[in-house]
């Protein structure tokens, strides 16, 4: 990846001098280490993997879990090839395996006949990362279906009578993951995590980030498609961080709690999703496009991407996945491992100045991260005299990194503006490129919005309330986060009461329960957010089951769900 400083290639600097401020929330150390990293390659590995499944229903044997090649050298090898500086690796998913020798449960990669069951993925993968420089993170899923503590349960059992014992064996795994496999750098509990572990995290996991839960110091993007919302502000409120579900819906560019987002995605997701690997599924792989498309809307945005590696049933990552990631790495360093200039200072004015006309069309930003996001506005300008300034591209939030690709143009000049800033701008990284044309094209995709219901003027009544359920299961085919929205279409404009319709107890219905804590209300609008984050898309119906009545105003009016993008 690209260094900072370039020696040779900066120009003169200019400064406005501007007040200096001290309210800008900044991170820890342990979050700026892993933003810094800017991609992580996810691992998710196992009885799934010999089921074809995208979770484990216990339909396979252990016994017959051999792993002929297993090899978390090759694993490292090939985060490396892409540019990942750590691996978070799934030693525990929703189904109970454990990846490592542990008392707690027999079903693990002890009774497998690997290594005749003496076999410890997780310290093997430990010593492959600490030989090719990488850091490592666990994964280690809060709930478990053998204690009925199902997907999407953060750890609670279903018979309360079993939530203590439960309670111990998850604490007792959690502390034997972080003590006994060297200094981890991430912890994911996977949706929330409602046992208490805040004395393990506190002595064994000082130096990593948390995902998910009410200990969390990163936020769910909220989506699996490979991209962060423009812009992407770190901070938010801290009543949202506590929740433990915040994702990045919730940022506030006046938040008081940091807590940058990580935008997780499949690497086999062109026309399918899958976590795990299955036969047959190399067409699902991501093209060389997309996944540098996924780079410029994570990375590119300021976030951290993780981005996921399937090994086989042999416990190899396949040779076609293999030669995809090395492409992706090859095409990222051909990109931006030269800029044509490059400049930094703490100041709000920028220039790169070049002999003759040269042609541009992206510009690379970062700030000090240690100082915060300070930049709230900013354009890109280019001259081809140092006297006429034209405007390539307007933006707002920087954090870690901004690429921002615009059409080509040829100038002797370009600068960067910053217009609003809530204390002095620390850039570390203005630099310039000329990317081929193909990549300044983005690939996007249409979610547009779907009609799940709708109201007449007498649908519903003003006086009694009316129990209504809207089935949204062909329509919340992907996880991510959608909106659920009321809209009045047409109303009489002679009454001046309320239009439109009420509703009061509603409820979600999702992976084979309730699930209503993931139905939030937007606050004076007449919308919901829903946030989908199992991978159980085609097991369970999702449904909100709600009360209505329609307000006294007579109104038409349809209910719509859209998948939130950015």
């Amino acid at each position: 990846m690209l260094g900072i400083l370039m020696c040779g290639l900066f120009s003169p600097a200019y400064a406005i001098p501007v007040e200096k401020s001290t309210n800008v929330p900044t991170p820890t150390s342990a979050q700026a280490d892993w933003q810094k990293k800017e991609c992580i390659m996810f691992i998710h590995f196992g009885p799934a993997t010999f089921q074809g499944r995208e979770y484990d229903n216990w339909s396979s044997d252990i016994r017959n879990m051999y792993m002929s090649k297993l090899d978390t050298d090759q694993w490292c090898e090939v985060a490396r090839s892409w540019g990942a500086k750590m691996i978070v690796f799934v030693a525990k998913h929703c189904g109970g395996f454990c990846w490592w020798q542990t008392e707690t449960s027999d079903y693990g990669v002890k009774n497998t006949p690997w290594k005749n069951g003496q076999g410890d993925v997780v310290r093997e993968l430990s010593a492959s990362c600490k030989k090719y420089g990488l850091d490592m993170g666990v994964y280690v899923y809060p709930g478990d279906e053998h204690w009925g503590a199902g997907i999407g349960s953060g750890g609670r059992t279903k018979d309360p009578s079993k939530q203590e014992a439960y309670n111990k064996i998850y604490r007792q795994q959690l502390r034997e993951l972080l003590s006994k496999y060297g200094t981890m750098k991430e912890v994911w509990f996977d949706g929330n995590c409602h046992i208490p572990v805040e004395d393990i995290l506190t002595k064994y996991a000082s130096e990593a980030v948390i995902f998910q839960g009410k200990h969390a110091t990163i936020r769910w993007v909220g989506n699996e498609d490979g991209y962060a919302p423009d812009p992407n502000w770190y901070t938010l409120n801290e009543s949202d961080m506590r929740s433990g579900g915040a994702t990045a819906v919730h940022s506030d560019v006046n938040g008081n709690v940091y807590a940058p987002v990580e935008v997780d995605v499949p690497f086999l997701k062109n026309g399918g999703h899958k976590w795990f690997w299955a036969p047959e599924t190399d067409s699902l792989m991501l093209s060389k496009k997309q996944l540098m498309e996924l780079y410029f809307n994570s990375v590119g945005r300021g976030a951290v991407l993780l981005l996921n590696a399937t090994p086989d049933t042999t416990g190899l990552i396949p040779a076609s996945h293999v030669q995809r990631y090395k492409e992706f790495g090859e095409t990222v360093q051909s990109y931006f491992g030269s800029p044509l200039a490059q400049q930094r200072g703490e100041v709000t004015q920028l220039v790169c100045q070049f002999p003759s006309l040269k042609k541009v069309n992206c510009v690379m930003l970062q700030e000090n991260l240690m100082k915060g996001q300070r930049i709230m506005s900013y354009q890109i300008e280019g001259s081809k005299d140092g006297k006429t300034w034209n405007v390539l591209y307007k933006g707002t939030s920087v954090g870690n990194k901004k690429i921002d690709r615009f059409q080509t143009v040829e100038v002797q000049a370009i600068r960067l503006v910053v217009n609003q800033f809530k204390a002095t701008p620390d850039i570390v990284n203005f630099s310039v490129y000329c990317l081929p044309e193909d990549a300044i094209q983005a690939v996007s995709a249409s979610h547009a919005a779907v009609t799940v219901g709708s109201w007449e003027y007498g649908t519903y009544s003003t006086d009694q309330w009316t129990e209504v359920t809207l089935d949204l299961t062909p329509y919340m085919n992907s996880i991510g986060q959608y909106e659920l929205m009321f809209k009045t279409t047409g109303y009489d404009y002679q009454d001046n009461r309320p239009s439109g319709l009420t509703v009061k107890d509603i409820r979600l219905e999702m992976y084979g329960g309730d699930m209503s804590p993931a139905l939030q209300k937007v606050e004076n609008q007449n919308k919901f957010i829903i946030t989908r984050s199992q991978q159980t898309l085609d097991d369970f119906p999702t449904k909100i089951r709600m009360k209505v009545k329609r307000n006294p105003c007579k109104s038409i009016g349809i209910i719509t769900l859209q998948k939130i993008t950015y």
